[in-house]
């Protein structure tokens, strides 16, 4: 392997090799590190050694860092909102019109290319075209989204989200006086098998049944207007489009939603009103639980306000 070689003296008896390395090197996190120890990327003199080593002092240490993986994925220098940050993940508040990762027809300029300008590691992390990325949102959906900066909390993250024990909790207006005012919407989700692009609530026993998939969304009434209810979403699932699928199901869409609602825009909206609010989750170095909050954006707010005048 052709990477850079970092060679050191610990000076640490009695203290764990992984430890140790992480105060002689403060620029990587002790993820990262124990990553390179378990790829024997780093020798204690001369051998390959366990992060658990207790070190005796005076170890000569040699750390090589893999050559950087080509991606083909441009950073894109702009700012980001960035609600959290330790060495292991980023809680970026996502601002509406910005897609997730590159794909077809977004190549540039999405989360993904924003964060590489801002950490620059993050091509070894996970996929090749999502790195980081451990759960998504819609491009017209702001709010809460986490992106891990090593493969270990990569790893944690995604077994949270696999166990469903990350806490989501969105604000959306729909349309009309919500009934009932708190209820568990539980209907599997698909592709509509009329528009590939769409996603659709699929009645058990229908010939797309086999291909969708359960979806849970509670959701608890906030303030009941005369016209739309802004309600507060709870996923318990976490399936494309679910709260718009959910509550267009309901016969409640979000306001602003023209592929799942109205086609005509309410309020002056240029985008559907849903906002990733709230987060809980263990934090990666210690699972201590945490939660991570962001206000609704001006646009949403702004057509808030015009209902409450």
């Amino acid at each position: 392997m052709n990477g850079r070689q970092i060679e050191i003296t610990l000076v640490s008896p009695g203290e764990r090799l992984d430890k140790a390395l992480k105060a002689a090197l403060p620029d990587m996190s002790r993820a990262q590190l124990q990553r390179l120890i378990k790829e024997e990327l780093v020798l204690v003199n001369g051998r390959v050694a366990k992060s658990s080593l207790k070190l005796e002092g005076d170890e000569q240490v040699v750390v090589t860092l893999p050559p950087p993986v080509e991606t083909g994925l441009v950073p894109w220098d702009t700012p980001l909102d960035i609600r959290y940050e330790d060495d292991d993940i980023l809680v970026i508040n996502k601002p509406a019109g910005m897609v997730v990762h590159p794909s077809a027809g977004h190549e540039q300029f999405t989360l993904v290319n924003a964060v590489l300008a801002y950490c620059p590691i993050l091509p070894v992390i996970g996929s090749e075209k999502r790195p980081g990325i451990v759960h998504r949102l819609d491009k017209d959906t702001t709010g809460l989204i986490v992106v891990a900066k090593n493969e270990i909390a990569l790893r944690m993250m995604q077994a949270q989200f696999k166990k469903r024990t990350i806490g989501k909790i969105y604000l959306a207006l729909a349309v009309g006086h919500l009934q009932p005012p708190n209820a568990l919407i539980d209907a599997p989700i698909g592709r509509d098998p009329r528009n590939r692009k769409r996603m659709n609530v699929i009645p058990p026993g229908s010939s797309a049944s086999l291909h969708a998939r359960s979806a849970q969304t509670r959701y608890k009434t906030l303030v009941a207007f005369d016209e739309y209810t802004l309600v507060e979403c709870t996923l318990l699932t976490g399936r494309t489009h679910q709260i718009r699928v959910h509550l267009a199901y309901a016969g409640f869409p979000i306001a602003g939603d023209t592929i799942y609602g109205y086609r005509k825009r309410q309020l002056g909206l240029k985008r559907h009103f849903l906002h990733a609010t709230e987060i809980t989750f263990k934090r990666p170095s210690d699972q201590q639980e945490m939660t991570i909050r962001a206000e609704l954006p001006s646009d949403l707010q702004v057509a808030l306000d015009k209902i409450e005048l």
